[in-house]
């Protein structure tokens, strides 16, 4: 690995949602990528500059947009002054489990309360005596609910509301146990059943969405543009919400655009593919939410390209196919059927194929090294920078932070 690991912290993150399955904020995992682990004895320092170098100089402030940044904080790094120097609005402190509530903690706790922060507790999985004062000062409860029965559940959230705080359920693995959550009161969420979708059966794709996909394969395939305006003439919504997009963002223009051919020409084919392999994720929102598998797929798609820049400079094709791979590899998780089925009449290049079905060849190490930065899975994610030698944890964190700022761009326009 590159010898810049050393004062580089890889950067992991998982999402968190409110009630309405809308992006409320990520939690921000920093750690020593040489070692895949914080120095205890001086790295507390260490992992404070790094955290402050993350917000002052790749952006992450920026790049969470409206979300905050939750932060793990341990005993150490509680106590840090840099910790001070972080921006109070944009980050939750998130005190961990293993931190010993002592008569030194809570009162640092309550000089970082009056100094503006919110604080949130890690882990709670029973009312412990000792913690009643530091619960008394927290503004978010996480709770584990995997360890927990419903009924010891049922019973730890009855004790927990009477205290009035936001309760957060963490390790949500399925729709099941995020539908309890919510009966029980909770109003954030987070685990692998956003982070890490799984394919939901049942589901078929309607026909909006077939001539999306069609459409993706005549981009992909350089079809001619007059049989793609002849896909899209049998999609009256599609062309309308084409011909409004292209008026009002297509390049910077301030012609009018009339005509089909005319908006291709003017938004441009890799745009085009653009706003359809989103408009296929998007096709499945509901109504008054945000669907955060799009966020999460606009989000890996832009992961992949900056990635790709970084492993081949200069060659767009390459970074055209990382974005499809990181677009289509959410594809299973939305419409419900196995990739193969999904990638087989689109006509995709071998190697777009192979990264998306099969984890294989460089798209696939750099499929594999983005899904291992979503989840905060810091062995998995050493592991995977590793097999792409070109890549540096500095490049990595730099093109996360771009990624992000690139999604909530996206998120922003479209609710316009």
């Amino acid at each position: 690995m590159s010898a810049d690991t050393a004062d580089q912290l890889f950067l992991g993150r998982q999402p968190i949602l409110d009630s309405d399955q809308r992006l409320f904020a990520y939690e921000l995992l920093f750690r020593d990528g040489s070692r895949n682990a914080a120095d205890v004895t001086n790295g507390v320092a260490a992992t404070a500059t790094v955290i402050v170098n993350a917000f002052a100089e790749l952006g992450v402030e920026a790049a969470l947009g409206n979300c905050r940044g939750f932060i793990n904080v341990d005993e150490t790094f509680l106590f840090s002054d840099t910790l001070e120097l972080l921006p109070r609005h944009a980050v939750v402190l998130e005190i961990l489990e293993t931190v010993a509530p002592t008569p030194a903690v809570i009162e640092r706790c309550l000089a970082l309360k009056a100094a503006g922060f919110t604080l949130a507790l890690d882990d709670v999985i029973q009312l412990e005596p000792q913690f009643a004062e530091l619960l008394a000062l927290v503004d978010i409860i996480k709770v584990d609910i995997q360890p927990l029965s419903r009924v010891q559940l049922i019973q730890l959230v009855m004790k927990l509301k009477p205290m009035g705080k936001q309760l957060l359920a963490e390790k949500v693995d399925s729709r099941e146990q995020m539908e309890q959550c919510q009966k029980l009161g909770f109003t954030l969420f987070q685990g692998y059943y956003f982070a890490r979708p799984t394919i939901i059966s049942g589901k078929k794709l309607d026909h909006s969405q077939l001539s999306l996909m069609k459409l993706m394969g005549l981009l992909l395939g350089d079809a001619e543009t007059a049989k793609i305006e002849a896909a899209l003439k049998p999609e009256p919504g599609l062309t309308i919400n084409l011909l409004r997009m292209t008026n009002s963002v297509g390049a910077g223009t301030t012609q009018k655009i009339t005509s089909l051919g005319h908006a291709i020409t003017v938004l441009g084919r890799r745009q085009l593919q653009r706003w359809l392999q989103l408009l296929v994720f998007a096709s499945n929102k509901q109504p008054g939410s945000s669907n955060p598998l799009l966020m999460l797929a606009a989000t890996r798609g832009r992961l992949m390209e900056l990635l790709a820049a970084e492993v081949h400079p200069g060659n767009v094709p390459f970074s055209d196919q990382a974005f499809m791979v990181g677009i289509m590899s959410l594809m299973p998780a939305l419409v419900g059927l196995p990739i193969a089925e999904i990638v087989t009449p689109l006509g995709l290049a071998s190697a777009v194929r192979d990264a998306v079905c099969d984890g294989s060849g460089t798209l696939g190490d750099m499929l594999n090294l983005a899904e291992s930065s979503e989840s905060g899975d810091i062995g998995q994610l050493t592991g995977n920078l590793a097999r792409l030698p070109g890549l540096t944890p500095k490049q990595l964190n730099r093109a996360q932070t771009g990624a992000l700022q690139w999604a909530n761009n996206i998120t922003r326009e479209n609710a316009l």
